[in-house]
């Protein structure tokens, strides 16, 4: 009888090993970087600016009015400098303001007389500092950052064309149960499948590549291995399964496992929902997360382990939890922590109902699971900790 290990130990246990086994960087071009992770420092490579920038339309001027038109400056100009006071060229927003440039005038805050343009300018300079936003060389994002369009974006401001970044491990999805409906409606005994249309979406915005999904594989020990080596074939490097972690008469991925010659990094954690849950690495290197059948267990499992584990394994920082405070009284499960479906209302966290381990109603409905520590109990009012649900943009 395996001992369950803490919900903080295992999480700890997986991300180190994820880490351990993170693939080298590679460079990859901007336009295909959105989802992957920063494997070296973001640090400019000029000035940003790289050159004073006119911030609005207008006339760039030097000495005092009435100045003398000598020219025009477009985005996109070398600007000549301005070496006459009593001169000025026409700046348009974006463009390079000359040297020598005591102010720069509005269009609407100007006037053209006599080929000679007058006006005030605004108490604050209308350009852009060159080095404004970052000094060459200063490190604007860390290592491990998730890249963003916002971090692409900034990126190519600084002159990138390519982002060292972690390559998005390929992930597979085995969802075991000859009891499973892929399509229709569930009966006579036969349970609609949550999990193969939902956890690919999952593990997408977790920054995987889903390149391999089976759905049902039969409750078999000869089709949990067959399926386990398909999905290895198929270049995973993480594989998913649903269902089978118990010991009963239908179980089989523990003895799949040790046919494949796994090792166990987590077996077993002490968390309600979700008990049964399981982390294995196999003698190629592939990761094996074997998560419970029961949907509501199955994602419990999924941001104990999995996330943990891709974190580790996209050189990404463990999975930050936030804080709420509780908006009603959360029971405890025991030695167990308990990770309770909570939505916030009034800016509090309170329990949703419908949160039995076969139901999806409540996490549907759900920000994500206020963190019952063993032995405890969660009281109105208090703060606790929560394990955020992810949102629509990968991360």
């Amino acid at each position: 009888m395996t001992l369950p290990i803490a919900w903080a130990a295992a999480r700890e246990a997986v991300f180190e090993a994820g880490s351990a086994a993170a693939p080298g960087p590679i460079p990859v071009p901007l336009a295909e970087s959105d989802g992957l992770t920063l494997a070296a420092p973001l640090v400019t490579l000029t000035d940003l600016p790289a050159f004073p920038t006119s911030s609005v339309d207008g006339w760039a001027a030097r000495g005092p009015a009435p100045w003398r038109i000598v020219g025009q400056v477009l985005a996109g100009d070398t600007a000549a400098p301005l070496t006459e006071d009593g001169t000025c060229v026409e700046i348009a927003t974006g463009g390079m303001v000359p040297v020598g440039t005591a102010t720069i005038v509005r269009v609407e805050d100007s006037t053209i007389a006599d080929g000679a343009v007058t006006g005030e300018p605004r108490r604050l300079p209308d350009w852009r500092e060159q080095g404004e936003e970052a000094a060459a060389g200063e490190e604007l994002l860390p290592a491990g950052t998730p890249v963003t369009p916002g971090v692409i974006g900034l990126a190519a401001s600084c002159g990138y064309d390519t982002l060292t970044c972690r390559p998005a491990p390929r992930a597979a999805l085995l969802v075991f149960g000859d009891e499973l409906l892929t399509t229709g409606t569930p009966g006579a005994g036969r349970v609609r499948d949550a999990l193969g249309p939902s956890l690919p979406s999952w593990l997408r915005r977790a920054g995987t590549e889903v390149m391999h999904t089976r759905v049902p594989v039969a409750d078999t020990l000869e089709e949990h291995v067959a399926a386990l080596r398909a999905a290895i074939d198929a270049g995973a490097q993480l594989i998913c399964t649903t269902g089978g972690t118990m010991h009963g008469p239908v179980d089989h991925l523990h003895p799949a496992l040790a046919e494949l010659g796994a090792t166990y990094v987590v077996n077993t954690v002490a968390v309600r929902p979700g008990f049964p849950m399981l982390v294995a690495r196999l003698p190629g290197g592939q990761f094996v997360a074997g998560l419970p059948g029961n949907p509501q267990s199955t994602f419990v499992a999924l941001v104990s382990l999995v996330l943990p584990l891709l974190a580790g394994l996209t050189g990404r920082p463990m999975p930050a939890l936030g804080t709420v405070t509780l908006g009603a009284d959360v029971p405890g499960r025991g030695d167990f922590t308990h990770l309770a479906l909570v939505t916030l209302a009034g800016g509090r966290a309170h329990p949703v109902a419908h949160v039995g381990s076969s139901m999806l109603r409540g996490l549907a409905n759900s920000v994500g699971f206020a963190v019952i520590p063993p032995g405890a109990e969660g009281h109105e009012g208090t703060v606790a900790q929560l394990v955020t649900l992810l949102d629509g943009e990968r991360s």
